[in-house]
This record gives structure tokens, C-alpha cells and sequence, in this order.
């Protein structure tokens, strides 16, 4: 099975693992879906390093593993109330509400390793629809390429590559997060550059 075909099956198990702890939480009777977990922590532990993926393997990667950290976070929580009683009313809220609250935060979802003491170094900007925005993708490019060049890093693919790879995910952002935009940012950290992705819900 190729990496493509693996983050494929988990991505799979992930929205399934997602629905079955919906379930869990809506009939008390319902034990919660270890296996399934276990499998999807399985499947981010052994790419957890992404020396094997590409660029685009490890947005994808990274991606899915920010998507489980926000969905066990609320899991842990709605686990507690739980196992303790609904003792305020915001907690029988948020029994009810399900992951759609937390995946509305601004998450930040990393595309590719690095580390840079600087954070204000970071270069960012916005963009709402990139097949539209051809200059404010340049300008992404041109920064991250820049900041490459910077750290010593390789640069792989093109700008036609990167301009279609800007354009899916910012579609797929502003779809799963109901968002207007969103922020990408080229940071330094530790040497290495990372290119990540907000939700801007303003």
C-alpha cells in the first residue's frame, strides 16, 4: 500500500472514528470506540516523523493530525462530564453539541516541519479564493521560497504546483470550518520553515 493509499485509510478511519464517538456520546449504552481509535493512532504514529512524504503528504498528514487533536480534546472533556454528571448547565451544552464548536476555532494546521526562534519574522497573508488572488499566491510562493533559500532547505515543485495545491486547500478549509478566508503564514522555527494554514473566521 502506497503513502497516498495509507492517509487515504486513515483519513477514512478518522471520520469514522469522529461518528462513532457521536454515537457513544448520544447512547448512554455505547461503549466508546477504542478500536477504532487505536487504529488511527496507530496510522499518526508511524507517519509522525514524514521523512518518506512529500509536501503535499505532509499537509495532508498534519492536517489530519491537528483534526484528531481538536477531536480528542473534546472527547476528553465530554468523556469527563460523562463519567461526573452534567453539574453546570454549559456542560450539558456542550454533551449535546458535538465537534462542529471546536472545529470552528482557528486552528493552525502545519504543512511541513521547521522552527525558528523569530516568530515575528512570520510572513502571512490572506486569501479567500487563490484562483482569483494569482498575486497574493505569488507573493506566498515567492516568501516561502525566499525563506528556503534562507534556511538552506530544498526547494521542491514549481508555482503551478503550489498555486493548485493553495487553491484545494483553501477551498477545503473554508468548507470545513464555515470560514471566510484563510491565513497562511511562512514561519522559521528551529532552523527549518514551516508554511501553515488558519481558518479566519472575521
Amino acid at each position: 500500500m502506497t503513502i497516498d493509499e495509507e492517509l487515504n485509510v486513515l483519513d477514512s478511519n478518522l471520520r469514522r472514528l469522529k461518528i462513532e464517538y457521536e454515537i457513544f456520546f448520544s447512547n448512554p449504552t455505547k461503549r466508546p470506540p477504542t478500536d477504532m481509535e487505536w487504529k488511527v493512532l496507530a496510522a499518526l504514529r508511524k507517519f509522525s516523523d514524514g521523512s518518506k512524504m512529500s509536501f503535499s503528504q505532509r499537509y495532508r498528514y498534519n492536517e489530519m493530525a491537528q483534526r484528531y487533536a481538536i477531536y480528542s480534546d473534546l472527547w476528553r472533556k465530554k468523556s469527563r462530564i460523562r463519567e461526573e454528571g452534567y453539574r453546570r448547565p454549559q456542560d450539558a451544552l456542550l454533551s449535546v453539541q458535538g465537534v462542529r464548536e471546536e472545529e470552528h476555532a482557528p486552528a493552525a494546521h502545519h504543512v511541513y516541519g521547521v522552527q525558528h526562534h523569530d516568530k515575528q519574522d512570520a510572513f502571512a497573508i490572506a486569501c479567500s479564493d487563490p484562483k482569483h488572488e494569482k498575486e497574493k499566491v505569488q507573493t506566498l510562493y515567492n516568501a516561502l521560497v525566499e525563506a528556503k533559500k534562507k534556511s538552506g532547505e530544498e526547494i521542491t515543485g514549481n508555482f503551478s504546483s503550489f498555486s493548485s495545491f493553495v487553491s484545494k486547500k483553501t477551498q477545503q478549509l473554508r468548507k470545513e470550518y464555515g470560514c471566510n478566508s484563510v491565513e497562511y503564514t511562512v514561519e522559521l522555527e528551529g532552523g527549518q520553515v514551516r508554511l501553515k494554514a488558519k481558518a479566519k473566521t472575521t
